[in-house]
């Protein structure tokens, strides 16, 4: 239900917090007092559509505040939850709008969608204006009316649950005759690219591992190639120079003798040296000997990769894929290949399942269809019943149950829901938003109300004006329904009428004053004088008597 309003600079309304109870709320103030201000603050924060017209001259922007108590079974924890936001014993429903037009949603002070915050909304509360009932003239509520009314949910879920079968039936029969027949268009082609593939068996990372193994090879000949490079340096064969060995060899030979005879002098150091030189190079080239030995580059392995890794790139590129993708592109062929191969027995396979399925579906379709016509005739009657103390005696309600086209049947069943009325006699039924005027349209949703209000509901109703162009005993009568509905729900009116302002538990009464040249509406809670003062206005008109206030107390005592 609705517990709390909070208004911050909306049209006349500079500052407001109203806090709501169960039952029957009336609110009441002389035409112009800003009544409709209340409803578009609060639809502002529930999602209607809201622009800059309705920020109070002098603020930078318009903020509602709506919340809300939440049973525990509530519906919308369930919306809540799946969209990942906070869920409680409280629903707060934000919304402000600003000057340049940018408007902000919250739903338990999170940022929300507008359609989130919609969504949630309709799950919270339901307002019937004056101008028509938008919820009435709703062929999709329509539906969800009558199930509430006499359609039990476990069928309903079935014939749900029994379309989903169905559909996935159908829907993995249709993509097999696509695939089947995709496979036949291009078969002489798929099963050559099939072939193909299979020979050349692609891997998974297959490229990476070939790319990486053919940079190791191409590094390791480099490598042989400088050290086969370096030994030719120190030992050639077969060219014109010496070489570093056969140089120093020849050089120590030619200082031998003379060092022999001068064992302490400058020779005899460089042939120490020459000697040393010798010894160093005798080991490098031992070394690099030993290096190039183990290197043992196979002179093949390098061609037969590039040659595999060039042979994936070639497949990749005629089929327009990547190497990596080649595996599961060979898989798909074969998977294409398979279907065709096998095609007519899984295609009667699929059929007869698609078949079976939406038997079923027709099967509890069916019966919901007859659960429903016979649910109609039900609400029918009641309705009808109460009509005439709503001063609609001579309107002929009726609910038309049609079987929808097959290209139109849904999770809902196979029927087309409409409510019918004519307000005449001799005419014709045709659908209420044609025929009825906002004033029946709201009070034919009062009447639908009264009937549904012993299933419960989890929604608060609000109603503008449903007392519009009657009074009296017919005013009495709309009083005392909307008190029978907020036995098991709140209930809110705007109304004219006293005979449903005295029906009310609570009681708001809007009015509009002039402060320093601006106006401001204003909404109070009524003690019980002030409310028998408000209506024995709303009795007597400007002037209040003592028989008004008689009147009044009259119709208060006697709720």
């Amino acid at each position: 239900m609705l517990s709390a309003l909070s208004i911050r600079d909306v049209v006349l309304i500079d500052r407001l917090d109203l806090a709501f109870e169960r039952g029957l709320t009336a609110f009441t103030g002389e035409t112009g007092a800003g009544k409709s201000i209340l409803l578009d603050a609060l639809g502002m924060a529930l999602g209607d559509r809201a622009d800059t017209n309705l920020i109070r001259t002098g603020a930078e922007q318009s903020t509602v505040t709506a919340e809300f108590l939440l049973a525990a079974d509530h519906p919308a924890h369930l919306i809540l939850s799946d969209h990942g936001l906070e869920s409680g014993d409280s629903l707060v429903l934000r919304r402000s709008i600003a000057r340049d037009g940018r408007s902000r949603a919250l739903i338990n002070d999170q940022p929300s969608s507008l359609a989130l915050l919609r969504q949630i909304a309709e799950t919270v509360i339901e307002i019937e204006g004056q101008h028509g009932s938008r919820a009435l003239i709703n062929p999709t509520t329509q539906l969800q009316l009558l199930d509430s009314f006499g359609v039990g949910i476990v069928l309903r879920e079935s014939v749900a649950a029994s379309w989903k079968s169905s559909r996935s039936a159908q829907q993995t029969l249709n993509a097999a005759k696509q695939a089947i027949e995709a496979a036949r268009r291009d078969e002489e082609f798929l099963r050559h690219a099939f072939s193909e593939l299979s020979v050349l068996a692609p891997k998974v990372e297959e490229e990476d591992y070939l790319s990486a193994e053919r940079q190791r090879l191409q590094g390791a000949e480099r490598r042989a190639a400088a050290l086969e490079a370096a030994l030719a340096e120190l030992a050639p064969q077969g060219r014109g120079s010496p070489g570093p060995a056969a140089a120093l060899r020849s050089a120590a030979r030619n200082l031998v003798k003379v060092a022999a005879t001068e064992p302490n002098g400058a020779v005899a150091d460089a042939l120490a040296a020459i000697e040393h030189a010798q010894d160093a190079l005798a080991e490098a080239e031992s070394l690099l000997t030993r290096a190039s030995a183990e290197a043992d580059v196979d002179p093949h392995a390098l061609n037969a990769i590039e040659e595999r890794l060039f042979a994936l790139r070639a497949g990749a590129r005629k089929h327009s894929v990547r190497v990596a993708e080649l595996p599961a592109l060979l898989d798909q062929f074969a998977i294409q290949i398979r279907s065709l191969d096998m095609g007519r027995a899984d295609l009667e396979t699929l059929t007869a399942n698609a078949e079976t399925a939406r038997a079923a579906y027709i099967a509890s379709a069916q019966t919901l269809r007859a659960a429903r016509s016979d649910a109609a005739r039900h609400l029918e009657a009641a309705i009808s019943c109460e009509l005439p103390s709503l001063k609609l005696e001579r309107v002929r309600f009726a609910i038309d149950c049609a079987e929808l086209p097959e290209e139109r049947w849904n999770e809902s069943g196979i029927d087309h829901v409409r409510f019918l009325a004519a307000t005449n006699p001799g005419e014709l039924l045709n659908s209420i938003d044609r025929i009825a005027s906002g004033g029946e349209l709201s009070r034919l949703m009062l009447a639908l109300k009264v009937v549904l209000a012993r299933i419960g509901f989890s929604r608060s109703l609000i109603f503008d004006e449903v007392d519009s162009g009657i009074g009296g005993a017919t005013a009495a009568a709309v009083g005392d329904r909307l008190a029978r509905i907020a036995t098991s729900m709140q209930v809110l009116v705007i109304t004219h009428s006293p005979q449903v302002a005295a029906r009310a538990h609570h009681h708001f009464v809007v009015s509009k004053s002039v402060q320093q040249n601006r106006a401001r509406t204003e909404i109070l809670h009524l003690d019980p004088d002030a409310r028998r003062d408000e209506i024995a206005r709303m009795l007597a008109g400007e002037t209040v008597t003592d028989a008004a206030r008689d009147a009044a107390h009259s119709l208060l005592e006697h709720r």
